[in-house]
């Protein structure tokens, strides 16, 4: 594999010594670009990007052609591990994504099982290309959706913010969501190993919805299952230490207990104070985020004087990547993300001297 040029963001997520703290923004190839409007213009659909390793691999550098970010995320989406157990993911413009067979009765649900990975051999593709491609310019992140993420959208049969019939489940017949919740925990293991093999550099989980869980459901349905996703994972390759990365949108209220999964970094939304949660923490875990990223609707002034607020609160040290605390939105303008990238390179550099 080609030497990797800019190591900055494995380096913080190890908590080793930096010379500025490393960014990059979660879903940075995305609709706020208009090169990537182009692209799924020219792909046809979604998923058509999703699942052509050409599209994924063009996409997935538009965002680095564009900024100096610190890292490139794999183009995907979460939902593929389901469509793989054979539940039909599609996609309806201004809808959002929608199974056509939910896993919502004991027969549905007992029939899942961990998919062949033959099945995802076009995500697979996409990262040896996208590595290729990359030439060592920046680090690669593979990801994953968590188990409990994936489970609402399962059980729903599309996505949502109440979660009834997934909760309706949990409470009733919690037997039946641990039987999903496994072949996901399964699933994901194989899926992201699959993918470090195929060149990932860095993993990540990504738990959108487990802030929607009680105290108690959480570490029984969403943490215990990403903390046996974490002992699964392949933790070296060519060499180097494969770190990885746990995000719970809405998930401060835990950020003691993530520690303690084995995860090499925590992902934080912008609820949280990263100076406070740095403290609680301790030298467990990297942390990274967390900008609202309503602030890149607004001015480079609001934005640069936010990004040196947060920089300021984690202050001097290693092991934070910048980052949003959630997607970037498609109504960002261009400019406002180089000035936000731009931002925490330059004032970044003094917390590292």
């Amino acid at each position: 594999m080609t030497t990797l040029q800019n190591d900055t963001f494995l380096k913080a997520l190890m908590r080793q010594p930096t010379t500025y703290t490393p960014v990059w923004m979660m879903r940075q190839a995305g609709r706020y670009l208009p090169e990537y409007r182009e692209s799924r213009k020219t792909a046809g659909s979604f998923m058509q990007l999703c699942q052509s390793p050409s599209f994924a691999t063009e996409v997935t550098l538009q965002p680095l052609d564009r900024y100096p970010l610190d890292a490139a995320i794999l183009f995907s989406d979460i939902l593929t591990v389901p469509d793989a157990m054979g539940l039909g993911l599609y996609f309806t413009e201004g809808e959002g994504p929608k199974f056509e067979r939910s896993a919502s009765d004991e027969a549905s649900i007992r029939a899942l099982e961990v998919p062949d990975m033959a099945k995802l051999q076009y995500v697979f593709d996409a990262v040896s290309s996208i590595r290729k491609a990359l030439n060592g310019r920046v680090p690669l992140i593979g990801f994953s959706g968590s188990p409990w993420t994936l489970a609402t959208y399962m059980v729903e049969g599309k996505g949502g913010t109440d979660f009834l019939n997934t909760k309706k489940l949990m409470y009733a017949r919690p037997e039946l969501l641990h039987h999903i919740l496994e072949v996901n925990a399964q699933t994901i293991i194989q899926y992201l190993n699959a993918q470090i093999a195929a060149g990932a550099q860095a993993v990540m989980i990504f738990d959108s919805w487990g802030g929607a869980l009680s105290h108690n459901a959480y570490v029984e349905f969403s943490l215990n299952y990403m903390q046996k996703i974490v002992a699964g994972l392949t933790k070296t390759a060519d060499g180097k230490t494969v770190p990885s990365i746990v995000f719970t949108k809405g998930g401060a209220l835990w950020l003691e207990a993530q520690a303690a999964i084995g995860a090499d970094a925590l992902g934080l939304d912008w609820v949280v104070d990263i100076g406070q949660a740095r403290q609680r923490v301790g030298n467990k875990v990297g942390l990274q985020g967390n900008m609202d990223p309503a602030i890149l609707l607004s001015t480079p002034e609001a934005i640069e004087k936010e990004v040196a607020s947060i920089l300021a609160s984690y202050g001097h040290g290693h092991g934070h990547v910048f980052n949003l605390g959630h997607g970037i939105t498609q109504w960002t303008p261009p400019e406002n993300a180089a000035a936000f990238i731009a931002a925490v390179h330059k004032h970044s550099k003094q917390y590292h001297v």
